[in-house]
């Protein structure tokens, strides 16, 4: 059985919270992240930064907060976010969302990893975002063959881990033709993936942080990290810009840190922290 949002998320032992990001133009990023991703504007600051998510029952559910003041858009072969993940609560509301990139002829690429369903796409700065519907139950083990990861579907067949996402399947999903509501409750940062400069350092970080090792797969420069429960991808890492690879120029767009609610085994204490490229997480009271 496929697990609901709230399953897949019951035993896990962190909980992201907002994604923070530095951006060019605020106005511009926010015609982005509200009316083409669909996330309700909950707020904003005295300094200019535009709070962005969803509501649930009224209450605002920060996803990612938009802060003024970077001077160039992303750079290349830095430490840094490589893309942000929002999760989406059905089939339904991933369908809405891909509808809407298409209606709106925004480049996007849909992808089936087996895992989950997704489509990445980049904002006006050239931040990557992912949205995803997870399908965890369609896996029945993943292998390293050659040095790299193979899914064994629920049927036995193999399966790279990332594939052409079957569109028609998607769509066999919607529940209307409504493309403009808002992204409803239940959307929620599932994962972060991060460029790094050590594969080894980051995957020690991240477990003192919480984390768990899911899989390794050094030959391909990456490893995968979950948090206990069934969803294996909570946050990846990999040093596919260049092992050593420094922190992008101050002013350069992109990811101010991200929020996670500390684990009772987090041998970190709340506040700002810094992995060992550089990438900050600030671990929630």
């Amino acid at each position: 059985m496929r697990p609901t949002p709230v399953e897949s998320i019951s035993s896990d032992v962190l909980r992201y919270g907002a994604v923070h990001l530095d951006v060019t133009d605020v106005e511009r990023s926010l015609v982005f992240w509200r009316d083409l991703i669909g996330m309700t504007r909950l707020g904003a600051d005295e300094d200019g930064s535009v709070r962005l998510g969803v509501l649930e029952d009224e209450v605002k559910v920060e996803l990612v907060v938009l802060h003024p003041g970077a001077t160039q858009p992303v750079q290349r072969g830095y430490s840094a976010l490589y893309h942000l993940a929002i999760h989406t609560p059905s089939e339904a509301e991933f369908a809405r969302i891909l509808g809407r990139l298409f209606a709106a002829r925004y480049p996007n690429a849909p992808t089936d990893h087996l895992t989950h369903w997704a489509t990445y796409l980049d904002d006006p700065d050239g931040i990557n975002v992912e949205i995803v519907f997870e399908t965890i139950d369609r896996v029945a083990e993943v292998n390293m063959v050659g040095g790299r990861p193979q899914i064994i579907d629920s049927q036995g067949r193999r399966h790279a881990m990332t594939e052409p996402l079957d569109l028609e399947e998607v769509f066999s999903s919607k529940q209307d033709d409504e493309i403009e509501r808002p992204l409803p409750a239940g959307c929620r940062i599932g994962h972060v993936h991060l460029y790094v400069g050590d594969l080894d350092a980051a995957r020690s970080f991240y477990r003192q942080v919480g984390f768990t090792p899911n899989m390794d797969a050094d030959a391909i420069g990456f490893a995968d990290l979950s948090l206990g429960g069934s969803f294996p991808h909570r946050i990846a890492v990999n040093i596919w810009q260049g092992a050593g690879a420094p922190q992008a120029p101050a002013g350069t767009a992109g990811m101010r840190h991200f929020e996670l609610r500390p684990a009772s085994n987090s041998a970190l204490d709340s506040g700002k922290h810094a992995d060992p490229s550089g990438n900050v997480v600030m671990l929630l009271d």
